[in-house]
């Protein structure tokens, strides 16, 4: 298990996006953009797969620590921090499902008008198919 599968391990189980890996990391004076974290979520053959190093997953753990636990100055609660997550992530997904497309009325039943499709033998077309190499060759 290399650092790649512990971070992707570690973003579902706290349900996190990406938006949120960024700003725990900035808590401990980490910059990274987006795609740059996107890298690191890639499968392994792809063309743009990152390998997560050391530094990255160190800085985002240390981070994550103040995340849920907070500074001494002002503590937090790691449960209320991850059910607000759980619910922002709702919300945000409730956001993003398109709603559904109203229904188009049914079309009139055509069962009068049904024909069924003729089966046609069984023909090989291949079969009447003659073969010219380009030379015209005398017996």
């Amino acid at each position: 298990m290399n650092n790649n599968d512990i971070f992707k391990k570690l973003r579902v189980a706290l349900q996190l996006r990406d938006d949120q890996i960024v700003d725990i990391l900035q808590l401990v004076d980490f910059r990274i953009s987006k795609p740059e974290l996107g890298a690191f979520f890639r499968a392994e053959d792809h063309p743009n797969y990152m390998e997560c190093g050391d530094q990255v997953l160190r800085n985002f753990l240390n981070g994550l620590i103040i995340h849920l636990r907070g500074t001494k100055e002002n503590p937090t609660n790691a449960m209320d921090v991850i059910n607000k997550n759980k619910t922002e992530l709702k919300t945000a997904v409730k956001k993003a499902a398109p709603k559904e497309a109203p229904k188009k009325p049914a079309a009139k039943s055509s069962s009068k008008n049904f024909k069924p499709k003729k089966v046609e033998s069984k023909f090989n077309p291949v079969e009447k198919v003659k073969f010219k190499n380009g030379k015209n060759k005398k017996a």
